[in-house]
């Protein structure tokens, strides 16, 4: 009947399975379709979360499609081969990274050094940002039988690098709030000639996202003739950005 249809798509719809359910009935594999879900279905809200299931299984079925990444929350759909770093998000802003799980893109890092820490000698893995255990499960965190003195001088590297990509990250939070209370104000008083400082602030959030992912890229770069030149970029950069 159709109150029993209704029930049940319904809830198939609520528990986002309803593009793989099936005919209630065990022995029938039939699948209901758009046509028959819209005829038995009424409510708007439920309907509207079906077209969005709908969605997601389209995107998701697409090698060229992805979601817009921003942790902040975005439901931009991007075209992967017409989206590269440089571009952003025509809805938020926000520039992904199509090739790692990274939430961002994070140039001049690559996306290996974007995967977690681990270890040498006990394989421990850790997040590079956060520092905790990538595995809940080690036991173990600070128990690593690797050679002290070579452990501490890797450990002073990490921290030094690590103290300068936080720093970065933070600093780009803040120009992204500025940005926020600058345009809010211009929208209030209704001021254009505050747009520079917007300008300002975006030019600061990408630059001290650079700099950011330049201590990642340092960190792991063995090349001493190589890192004494990108070393030098990122000093002379870090002071204009300072400046700003």
């Amino acid at each position: 009947s159709q109150p029993c249809w209704n029930e049940y798509l319904t809830t198939r719809i609520e528990q986002n399975m309803v593009v793989s359910c099936t005919c209630p009935i065990s022995e029938c594999h039939a699948q209901p379709t758009a046509a028959f879900i819209y005829s038995i279905v009424s409510s708007e809200e439920t309907i509207a979360k079906y077209e969005k299931a709908l969605l997601r299984g389209y995107v998701e079925c697409c090698s060229n499609l992805t979601w817009c990444t921003n942790p902040q929350g975005c439901d931009q759909i991007l075209l992967k081969d017409g989206l590269g770093y440089g571009a952003a998000c025509s809805k938020c802003s926000w520039i992904s990274c199509f090739s790692c799980n990274f939430p961002e893109a994070h140039y001049p890092a690559s996306c290996s050094h974007m995967s977690h820490m681990t270890c040498a000698k006990c394989n421990h893995g850790f997040c590079w940002r956060c520092l905790k255990p990538w595995r809940p499960t080690h036991k173990d965190y600070y128990n690593c039988s690797a050679m002290v003195s070579k452990a501490a001088w890797q450990k002073k590297r990490f921290q030094d690098y690590n103290e300068r990509c936080t720093f970065h990250h933070h600093a780009r939070e803040f120009a992204m709030n500025l940005r926020n209370r600058v345009s809010s104000i211009r929208e209030i008083a209704k001021m254009r000639t505050l747009t520079f400082v917007l300008d300002a602030c975006k030019v600061l959030e990408q630059a001290r996202k650079v700099l950011a992912y330049s201590c990642v890229y340092s960190y792991y770069n063995q090349d001493i003739e190589s890192i004494d030149i990108v070393e030098q970029q990122t000093e002379s950069l870090e002071l204009h950005t300072n400046a700003l």
